[in-house]
């Protein structure tokens, strides 16, 4: 749509042919992020369950597929009918991650000195070409963002704006946060620290609600 409406404001600019081609290229970019999104991402919820229950052999690869099968079968039903029930789920859903982070935050508050940003000029400085991986994982955090683009057009850029600010990115940041507050005190919590920062009574719970999550943003996408 937004490819459409760039072209057709430039009618007579030669430059039409160069913006129609980036528009193109930005929607398969997208395209092909939304493919590969929701089974990437139920795939990393259910991979909980290992964590959960490191001794049972549990079939994680049936049951995302399961999961991703089920989310195509309840797409039919449209964004507005299903929204009603989503909501209050991620609602949820953003506060328990941000009690996770707070938590692991107060046990290693050393962990705020990552917003001195002289750490990562330091390290791009003395790993250069390496700190580039380094700087892609990074950028994995903010990826699911562009299911706020998708829902625009649902909801508009207000309430967007204001979910976003308000609760998404605040309970995000914290999250990460926490998780490097783990990775302090356990460095060998690197295997999965987002399922090793909750107690071990939590973990079922836990996975249930990040599968939820995560086909409902997989749905958005």
């Amino acid at each position: 749509m937004l490819t459409a409406l760039v072209v057709n404001t430039e009618r007579q600019s030669p430059r039409k042919k160069i913006y129609g081609m980036l528009g193109i290229l930005g929607a398969a970019l997208f395209f092909s992020d939304g493919a590969i999104t929701p089974a990437i991402s139920v795939l990393s919820a259910v991979e909980g369950l290992h964590v959960a229950a490191p001794d049972a052999q549990i079939p994680i690869l049936p049951i995302t597929i399961a999961v991703v099968v089920g989310l195509f079968l309840i797409q039919r039903h449209g964004t507005g009918s299903v929204g009603r029930v989503f909501g209050p789920v991620m609602l949820g859903w953003f506060i328990i991650l941000a009690v996770m982070g707070v938590v692991w935050i107060a046990r290693e508050p050393g962990v705020l000195l990552a917003l001195d940003p002289t750490f990562a000029l330091r390290l791009m400085l003395s790993h250069k070409i390496s700190a580039l991986a380094v700087l892609a994982g990074v950028f994995l955090t903010v990826t699911g963002g562009e299911a706020l683009y998708a829902d625009m057009g649902h909801f508009g850029k207000a309430p967007i704006r204001l979910s976003w600010v308000c609760v998404v990115m605040p309970a995000l940041v914290i999250n990460y946060f926490g998780q490097g507050a783990l990775l302090i005190e356990t460095p060998a919590a690197i295997s999965n620290p987002f399922y090793l920062m909750a107690p071990a009574w939590s973990l079922l719970p836990l996975v249930v609600i990040a599968t939820a999550a995560t086909v409902i943003a997989s749905q958005a996408v």
